[in-house]
């Protein structure tokens, strides 16, 4: 028998809410939340409180404002991504339908820009950058000192025009792979792969995983490229902006998070005592529950089909069954796209922070996408204006 999962303190559930002691209590006497009292005070369910703030995010996604603030929230029009009906389109195009055409050619039909690979040169001085780190870097960090390899090897890096931003979005996605230990191959899915000495089998769900992650509406990453491009930084450091959105517990890194939790369940872990380890951080469930959609994941959806077929993928998908019996059950919560990145990287046999690289790689496509299109609209527009409530 499993053992019971922690409860949450009446101060640990009002901080993974954001809200006072007495907003917590004012859900409690509305039926909103169910406590337990003892001589120590009140007590939360792990679970049912992440199923809560999970569907406060949900409704606030459709609200006209902010669900912290009160403020009213800020919209940028896009012509890339959408979600309608919990389907993801890309330009108006499923992204499911897209997932067995090769990454490159979804690529150069999004930018509307013909492939130009890497040049040997910036590829050396990217290694070189990532080589110089200390053992204990992770995938973020290695990403982030092959940018730094390539940006410093382009002196036409400030030119803003279309046909230079095209060309840095291809340096990085042939170069990127290439730099961190993968061949060069016109299929960028099979040269990142190798950079793990992953089999030729795991190349289309890693091509798959690369599409389906090209956008996804208006991610704090995405804004933060966008925030850049319209101050004119360059390509390279619009997308560094992004890295660094990115690298946050909430977003990208939230994918090698999962990865850790279903590592424990494959490796005999119950699954509810895995999820009480993961919740400790305060962070949500990960690889569960998405605001912009009412069921499952359409990433996730799409991408576990690819999975079976893995070197590992039997094993993998029943540890995600498990995981998602215990977590439906107690939190009505499905999976995400970060369940799906780790499964691949489980069923692969690849490194656990394997699932932030392909999220950034496969994102880099996305980002360029609204580089450009910030690129012209007019300079600084996204300069907002702080209104000051100090003494």
């Amino acid at each position: 028998m499993s053992a019971p999962l922690p409860r949450l303190t009446a101060a640990q559930t009002a901080a993974r809410l954001g809200v006072k002691p007495e907003t917590l209590y004012a859900y409690v006497s509305r039926g909103l939340l169910a406590r337990e009292r003892d001589a120590h005070g009140s007590t939360f369910d792990a679970l049912e409180v992440e199923a809560f703030a999970t569907g406060r995010r949900r409704s606030a996604a459709h609200a006209p404002a902010h669900p912290t603030t009160g403020m009213p929230l800020g919209i940028l029009h896009t012509d890339i991504a959408d979600i309608e009906d919990d389907e993801l389109l890309f330009r108006g195009r499923r992204a499911r339908d897209l997932v067995d055409r090769p990454f490159a050619e979804v690529v150069a039909w999004l930018w509307d820009a013909e492939r130009v690979d890497a040049p040997d040169p910036a590829i050396g001085s990217a290694r070189e950058m990532v080589a110089a780190l200390p053992p204990h870097a992770d995938a973020m960090d290695r990403l982030r000192a092959a940018l730094t390899g390539f940006a410093a090897d382009d002196p036409l890096r400030h030119d803003t025009s279309p046909a230079t931003l095209h060309r840095i979005g291809w340096t990085l996605l042939t170069g990127l792979p290439v730099a961190l230990g993968g061949d060069p191959d016109p299929d960028i899915a099979l040269s990142l792969s190798r950079s793990w000495n992953a089999p030729a089998s795991v190349g289309p769900a890693l091509n798959a995983a690369l599409v389906l992650l090209i956008d996804h509406d208006l991610a704090v990453s995405t804004f933060a490229a966008r925030v850049a491009a319209s101050a004119r930084a360059d390509g390279y450091a619009a997308v560094s902006a992004a890295l660094g959105a990115a690298d946050s517990p909430l977003h990208i890194s939230a994918a090698a998070r999962t990865a850790r939790l279903l590592t424990r369940v494959r490796r005999g872990l119950d699954p509810e005592r895995a999820l009480a380890e993961a919740l400790q951080d305060g962070n949500g469930i990960p690889g569960f529950g998405h605001p912009l959609y009412r069921g499952i994941d359409d990433r996730a959806e799409a991408l576990f089909p690819f999975i079976t077929a893995l070197p590992d993928g039997g094993g993998t998908m029943d540890a995600v069954r498990r995981l998602s019996e215990v977590v439906d059950a107690r939190a009505r919560l499905r999976p995400n796209v970060d369940l799906a990145l780790a499964a691949l990287a489980s069923g692969a046999r690849l490194p656990e922070d394997a699932a932030s690289t392909i999220f950034v790689v496969g994102r880099l496509a996305g980002w360029i996408a609204h580089i450009a299109a910030e690129y012209a609209e007019p300079a600084m527009r996204l300069r907002p204006r702080g209104e000051y409530v100090g003494r």
